[in-house]
């Protein structure tokens, strides 16, 4: 390919020519906080949709009940590839416990300087504890901020991520998690499609589960349903 023919790439990309607008206009969250309104998408400061699997920043779960549903275990440490994660549990007060089991999270980090998305973690969680948001916008300004603790981790008490300074977060980028990657067909099965795999949740009760592929395919504008010809090229 020679010089020209690479930069006609993006201009077939571009609506002008018919093509489909890959870039948008995106200051990062900076003139929605000007304005004083993070929720803003417009005026230059839209984000493009997500996919519903995508993997962004964590968040640690309650149950309906308000306990955690971290219980220690340490497992997501195990497996992380990265090394990014720090767990040390603890015995529960039996008076006052933080979650259902012998034993809570005490301390939980995770460093995103580190962290690469892989949602290993999530993988390995017994209890569907951590999962993650679509929100992958950060911007740190010290070493010390990228070391998420478990404070700010952990949900609120109406279920809903804590939103940081330094994250730019717009409506419905905690709507739905990663769990579907996690719970929708294990080892496989495909009988698993539809049916809900996991617990209950602060602020969503049991959340719904992933449609089935058919429905999915309906629903796929970019999918070859059988309604369009098929080309078919003779050898």
């Amino acid at each position: 390919m020679g010089y020209f023919e690479g930069f006609l790439i993006p201009l077939r990309q571009h609506r002008l020519f018919g093509g489909k607008q890959v870039t948008t206009q995106y200051s990062g969250g900076r003139r929605a906080k000007k304005k004083g309104d993070m929720a803003s998408d417009s005026q230059g400061d839209e984000k493009i949709p997500k996919p519903e699997r995508l993997h962004g920043r964590h968040v640690l779960n309650r149950y309906e009940d308000g306990m955690e549903k971290c219980i220690g275990c340490e497992l997501c440490a195990g497996v992380c590839p990265a090394k990014c994660i720090h767990v040390r549990g603890a015995d529960n007060d039996p008076e006052n416990p933080t979650s259902p089991g012998e034993r809570f999270g005490w301390i939980y980090e995770i460093n995103y300087l580190r962290c690469i998305h892989c949602d290993l973690c999530v993988e390995a969680c017994p209890t569907e504890a951590i999962t993650e948001s679509k929100m992958f916008e950060f911007s740190f300004t010290s070493r010390q901020d990228a070391i998420y603790t478990k404070s700010e981790l952990v949900v609120d008490d109406a279920g809903k991520a804590k939103r940081l300074p330094w994250e730019d977060w717009r409506d419905g980028e905690d709507d739905q998690t990663s769990g579907w990657m996690r719970a929708t067909s294990p080892s496989g099965d495909a009988t698993f499609e539809g049916e809900v795999g996991w617990s209950n949740e602060l602020g969503y009760g049991l959340r719904a589960p992933e449609p089935k592929q058919a429905e999915r395919d309906a629903h796929d504008p970019d999918r070859d349903n059988g309604d369009r010809p098929v080309k078919v090229v003779k050898r």
